[in-house]
């Protein structure tokens, strides 16, 4: 029997036959997820997770776990404590310029007052029963690793006091130098104790005094 013209040769014989399913469009397989085109804020929560995730702590980059002791301990610092220090550099600064060595030694001994009262602003003063203390008393008492910059510009406090009103021997040169480097390098200690980056204060030179 031979199909009557124009007749598909895959068309059934019969009425009641069903017609054979159109395979040119598959349906997706089943571990495919028929979800590609939605917007990625509609994805669905049950999205199968990558086969090779990311490292999230990289070789070159420590965990956010790892802090240091340091860190830990280290308290904010106060807006007080950052007004103190740039008063401390400030005197620095205004120590160099001077040009008599009577006015960079009290510049200078300023300006490490000042740094040392910013540690005090972040670290409190402890309870005293014997009245008010100076500074470079209290300092060795919550900055033990800075006692001997204390006992230092402690001692040095007497002659600033002299100087500022007139009496003993005048200062010299090379006395006023030491301690402006003196008083720039406390002022970096105290920075670093905060946590603070390195930053030059000083000029690579500056006008001698008299």
């Amino acid at each position: 029997m031979t199909d009557p013209p124009g007749r598909p040769p895959d068309e059934p014989d019969q009425p009641g036959e069903a017609p054979r399913a159109d395979v040119s469009h598959r349906e997706p397989a089943p571990d495919t997820p028929p979800y590609e085109n939605l917007p990625y804020e509609n994805l669905p929560d049950e999205n199968p997770p990558d086969e090779n995730p990311p490292d999230e702590n990289p070789p070159d980059e420590p965990p956010e776990d790892a802090v240091t002791a340091t860190t830990l301990t280290r308290p904010p610092l106060s807006p007080a404590a950052r007004v103190l220090l740039e008063r401390s550099r400030a005197g620095l600064l205004a120590a160099a310029a001077s040009r008599t060595c009577s006015e960079r030694y009290q510049a200078a001994h300023m300006s490490a007052l000042r740094a040392a009262a910013a540690v005090l602003a972040v670290r409190g003063r402890p309870g005293s029963r014997g009245g008010p203390r100076s500074v470079w008393e209290v300092l060795p008492r919550i900055a033990p690793e800075m006692g001997e910059w204390a006992s230092f510009f402690a001692a040095t406090a007497t002659r600033r006091a002299a100087v500022e009103t007139g009496r003993g021997a005048a200062v010299t040169p090379r006395e006023a130098d030491d301690l402006l480097r003196d008083a720039e390098a406390f002022h970096h200690v105290v920075e670093a104790s905060f946590g603070l980056p390195y930053q030059q204060v000083l000029p690579g030179a500056y006008p001698a005094c008299i």
